[in-house]
């Protein structure tokens, strides 16, 4: 089908940030310099996006009729499949926005190089017209990133890019029944963490660095541990974050693989404060208290991200 409309998504600057919260970039410059900070990389990356949207509107001027849509507004605008995301910002917002345009295209574009590393986002305000040119003319490539889906026992879904969270709200011990591979558990602890080939390099990754770090400090012989995850895998990787065994609650059953026949399964025995969020945005949550119960699996649809 072919592409009629460009969504341009984009998140508020920092400078924009501080302004709604001080009232006036005159109060905001004052609490920050007060405090020592310099407020002027504040005006600078402000500036550099501006001038980064104002060439992306430009070119796509030419081309296609195009909206701008900032984040928080994402889990309610309705994308039609004649859409393409465009997303300015940075890696988190691609991630984001591949969770709510139901496998559409996704045109990432770094708005400040010299800023921002990038890892997804493969376009510059200078060269992205090459990649809506090919995804216009049905001739791209795509980067097809396997995402997670968390599926509630009330008809609730959730999807994640990075990962997802089950746990409690606060620094307490999560309390829920875990199944996995047809064994079933009552675990205390600090949740756990599920995570795709692209979140596996992030929060993932630190575990991995905190169990390889204590193994090697008390048993020298212990081999290190890697988790290997490309993007388009079709698996995801499960940890529980700091089991607690007692009469109660075991520690058997704290890490394990996800794929599309496997699914894990986690059912709530915390009476309040419970929830699941993905890719750290805590606004994307769902409520997780007694009562509740969730699947998590492969989502079916993937982030499709243009190659540049």
């Amino acid at each position: 089908m072919a592409i009629e409309n460009a969504i341009v998504i984009v998140n508020k600057t920092r400078l924009e940030q501080l302004v709604e919260r001080f009232n006036t970039k005159a109060q905001a410059k004052f609490y920050i310099e007060h405090l020592g900070g310099d407020f002027a990389d504040y005006e600078l990356e402000h500036s550099n996006f501006k001038r980064s949207l104002e060439k992306v509107q430009k070119v796509l001027s030419n081309r296609i009729k195009h909206k701008i849509v900032e984040r928080k507004y994402l889990p309610n605008f309705l994308f039609s499949e004649k859409d393409i995301a465009i997303v300015i910002g940075q890696d988190g917002l691609v991630a984001n926005t591949a969770k709510y345009v139901n496998g559409l295209p996704i045109l990432a574009i770094n708005p400040d190089i010299k800023r921002f590393d990038g890892l997804l986002l493969p376009f510059n305000p200078e060269n992205f017209e090459q990649g809506l040119l090919s995804t216009l003319e049905n001739r791209a490539s795509y980067k097809k990133v396997t995402m997670a889906e968390a599926q509630m026992n009330d008809g609730q879904k959730l999807l994640a890019f990075n990962d997802f969270f089950i746990g409690p709200s606060s620094h307490i011990s999560a309390r829920y029944k875990i199944t996995h591979k047809d064994k079933t558990e009552n675990h205390s602890s600090s949740g756990i963490i599920v995570s795709t080939g692209a979140g596996s390099t992030g929060w993932l990754s630190s575990l991995i660095n905190m169990t390889n770090g204590i193994a090697s400090t008390f048993n020298k012989e212990t081999k290190t541990l890697r988790m290997n995850m490309k993007w388009e895998d079709n698996k995801l990787v499960f940890i529980v974050r700091e089991p607690f065994h007692s009469k109660y609650s075991e520690i058997s059953l704290t890490a394990g693989l996800i794929t599309h026949e496997l699914k894990l399964r986690v059912e709530s025995l915390m009476p309040s404060n419970g929830l699941i969020f993905s890719d750290g945005i805590e606004a994307d949550f769902l409520n997780f208290n007694s009562g509740s119960i969730v699947e998590i699996g492969i989502a079916k649809q993937k982030a499709m991200i243009i190659n540049k």
